[in-house]
């Protein structure tokens, strides 16, 4: 969610074909033997200007007669899957069973969207991210997510497949030759840790460290949306940007944070990187475009 509203106000400031937004594939499932890749299509239909704009997922005017019918032979869904989302899965489900690489999947669905920016998954190769409650074994991310409504204290996040698993020669060509590189407010552990734990990542980054931000997902002690306070306070961590900035010291020149978490800039300032203040609440699509301006200013883009 983030991210999306990142992305949907940073190409209003930037021509939308130098944008290449890696995207996290630890959270994708399998749903009615379909392939069901949730952050790869929040980006693309966000780009593509056909996102829902209440949930922030899924498609606008989206209807959903397929899943009612679904529930006779598989039970009660607990995932919301469109009638039109449909489609995607299938084609994506079918050249994957024609031994398409993923990366070629999402540009082709892309090129069907018309979209000008270039959507990355970050591997080819299989990682499941699964959440650690206490009292209970661990759960993938979508029942955690979605099914539990993310309740529950959080002891440890799995991904399961990360050391197998490597970043696609495109996704390390586009950091290294990026004129910045922006990790945006999203979940340090769900949705950008799996990318940085990918062999190589993490080091094409910190060789890349001056042009590299990062925006913090924690204001005022807390998220907009999503589980991240939850999951830095049940990992031992502390709830704030600097718990945030602590995360990517070693990779990060800029750290952005918002202006109610000022008192912050000094600590984040020790760890080696600089940090802004500025207004990091992305309501409208013009807010996020500001959002975007500032920290283009700030690595001087």
């Amino acid at each position: 969610m983030g991210a999306a509203k990142f992305i949907r106000g940073l190409v209003r400031r930037i021509d939308p074909k130098r944008l290449t937004v890696v995207v996290n594939t630890g959270d994708d499932e399998s749903f009615y033997g379909l392939h069901v890749s949730p952050d790869i299509d929040t980006v693309t239909y966000t780009l593509a200007g056909v996102v829902n704009p209440a949930q922030g997922w899924g498609l606008i005017e989206e209807t959903f007669c397929v899943l009612p019918a679904l529930e006779r032979f598989y039970g009660k869904p607990w995932f919301g899957l469109g009638d039109r989302d449909l489609a995607t899965h299938l084609y994506r489900t079918d050249r994957m069973r024609q031994g398409a690489r993923l990366t070629q999947i999402t540009a082709e669905v892309a090129r069907a969207f018309k979209i000008k920016s270039k959507i990355l998954p970050m591997t080819d190769d299989s990682v499941r991210t699964f959440v650690k409650l206490r009292g209970l074994a661990a759960l993938p991310f979508q029942e955690y997510f979605v099914r539990r409504r993310a309740r529950g204290v959080v002891e440890k996040i799995e991904l399961r497949g990360i050391e197998q698993a490597r970043p696609t020669r495109e996704v390390i060509d586009a950091i290294r030759n990026s004129a910045a590189t922006i990790l945006a407010p999203s979940n340090p552990f769900v949705s950008l840790g799996p990318i940085l734990q990918l062999d190589g990542v993490r080091d094409a980054m910190s060789k890349a460290k001056s042009r590299v931000a990062a925006i913090s997902p924690i204001v005022g002690g807390k998220t907009i949306k999503g589980p991240a306070d939850k999951m830095l306070r049940g990992l031992g961590m502390e709830v704030s940007p600097l718990g945030v900035a602590r995360l990517y010291r070693d990779i990060v020149g800029l750290f952005v944070i918002d202006n109610v978490d000022r008192k912050f800039i000094e600590p984040i300032e020790r760890l080696g990187m600089r940090a802004i203040a500025t207004d990091t609440i992305m309501t409208t699509p013009e807010r996020a475009a500001e959002l975007a301006s500032a920290v283009l200013r700030a690595l001087e883009v």
